[in-house]
């Protein structure tokens, strides 16, 4: 069997046997249809920014910086900042408009707050989508700092309007209308998406389209990315025996909404009334259990795949259970990113575990000082000077450690972006989104059709949990305990002569 791309690989929070996975949803964008994210945020900016000029805001020298945040971030309203957190919602990183926090103002702002989701002041940004409107935000805090937009207005009233001047681009079909005419121009095809929905299909899966998109726009987006990749005289509609436009997600996954079966290529339709979905037809509207119903399926029989944190994984399997697989489209860079970096990642890891060697050292001569001075040395006494001597030596080795570890540091806190780093990391801990796509996507990749270089019979397995106390238990340990001081191991010892 060829090798995989490690890119292109299938990561697995929670095991999962597709041998039982009866039936595979879809959504399309950024799922089915992979976009060329600066070109669509760009023509979402360009719509905010009319929708803005035409309310008289000064925003005429504003122009679409799409390095200036990533998916992952969250927006705090109360403060107009725009934050990265870690797993455990401490705040790691700050923007305040487009500059960002030093250490001292965002320790001021947050050393007492954490990032709760569920709290209105934080919006997190979960989809690509989320981008463009991200980045006028930060541009409008700046505008409000400098008194430029008048009137009596908060950094959530600017939010608020962002949103709702996207959303009018949205419901007036513009920015859609757009990517109709020109999807050469925003559409990354993949020639191998088609073939992997075959494959599942051709397995027994029952293969599903559920997507927010209404039929207008997902019908040409389905045939521009599947039609001429598919065999001889089939379409899009032949590879999804159940399509599902205008889904209305996340309510689709908890409300009974009615169904309407489109009945022509120009949209006419026809409320369902009782019964079962029919299979090969496409629908508007309906709901995940009628769904179930006329699949005879339920719960962990599906797997459900998406884009989208909340509306797509979070939703699906909270209410029903469903397995859920989450597309990252930025994960094969951040990938790639990482492993240009493994030979620098080598040097920071053994100068750091050296740093820690002498810290560890400096400590414990630095407690035998403690107790030398305050008289309760129990091991015999040691010589004061020598003491001082020594702790110089480390301090100044130390000091020189530093100014090797600081560049290759700061190297891998800006891979991927300038600004915020990767998107599944902070530091070396695991990113407030990282923590999310664990709990929530049993499954998570670059693309959809990674799972082609896994079949429709495979068994994703998770891997063993690791645990900071890991490393403890199954290595020999190098420290012995701090009374008597640092203990070098072998190798140690060697490098030090």
């Amino acid at each position: 069997m060829e090798s995989i791309d490690p890119a292109r690989g299938l990561f697995c929070n929670r095991t999962l046997n597709l041998r039982g996975i009866r039936a595979i949803g879809y959504d399309m964008d950024y799922t089915l249809v992979h976009y060329h994210m600066r070109e669509w945020e760009q023509r979402a900016y360009s719509f905010i920014k009319e929708g803005l000029l035409a309310k008289g805001w000064p925003v005429e020298d504003l122009t679409f910086n799409p390095n200036l945040v990533i998916r992952g971030l969250v927006i705090d309203t109360e403060h107009g900042n725009v934050v990265k957190a870690n797993r455990f919602g401490y705040v790691k990183r700050a923007f305040h408009g487009t500059q960002p926090l030093n250490f001292d103002a965002q320790r001021e702002t947050y050393q007492r707050t954490l990032v709760e989701l569920s709290d209105d002041r934080w919006h997190f940004l979960n989809t690509l989508f989320s981008i463009s409107s991200a980045c006028m935000y930060m541009q409008l805090v700046d505008l409000l700092d400098a008194n430029e937009l008048g009137g009596s207005m908060g950094y959530t009233d600017l939010f608020e309007e962002v949103q709702h001047t996207l959303d009018e681009a949205h419901m007036e079909g513009r920015l859609k209308e757009k990517i109709v005419d020109n999807p050469e121009r925003f559409v990354n095809l993949d020639p191998e998406m088609p073939l992997t929905l075959l494959d599942q299909k051709r397995a027994g899966k029952k293969v599903l389209l559920i997507t927010n998109s209404e039929w207008d726009y997902a019908r040409p987006m389905l045939e521009y990315a599947f039609n001429d990749f598919l065999p001889d005289g089939m379409t899009w509609r032949d590879l999804f025996d159940l399509s599902i436009v205008g889904a209305r997600k996340p309510d689709f996954f908890s409300v009974r909404m009615p169904a309407f079966r489109v009945e022509s290529e120009d949209g006419l339709l026809r409320e369902h009334q009782n019964g079962p979905l029919e299979e090969g037809q496409v629908y508007v509207g309906a709901n995940a259990p009628l769904v179930e119903e006329s699949l005879g399926l339920r719960g962990e029989e599906i797997l459900y795949v998406g884009d989208h944190l909340f509306v797509d994984v979070n939703v699906s399997k909270k209410v029903l259970r469903w397995r859920t697989a989450l597309v990252v489209r930025e994960l094969e860079t951040e990938i790639e990113e990482f492993q240009a970096f493994v030979e620098k990642q080598d040097q920071l890891s053994d100068l750091m575990e050296k740093k820690e060697r002498l810290e560890a050292e400096f400590s414990a001569k630095r407690l035998q000082r403690q107790r030398l001075k305050q008289g309760y040395d129990g091991t015999g006494g040691a010589d004061p000077e020598s003491l001082e001597e020594d702790m110089q030596s480390l301090r100044t080795q130390l000091t020189a450690l530093d100014e090797r570890i600081a560049p290759l540091a700061k190297e891998s806190s800006r891979l991927v972006n300038d600004n915020w780093g990767p998107l599944m990391r902070t530091g070396k801990d695991k990113s407030l989104f990282a923590r999310q796509v664990e709990r929530y996507a049993d499954v998570y990749t670059g693309r959809v059709s990674n799972f082609l270089h896994h079949t429709p019979f495979t068994y994703l397995r998770s891997h063993r949990g690791s645990l900071p106390h890991d490393e403890a238990a199954e290595r020999e340990p190098k420290y012995s305990s701090l009374t008597s001081g640092y203990e070098w191991d072998e190798t140690t010892a060697k490098e030090r002569g």
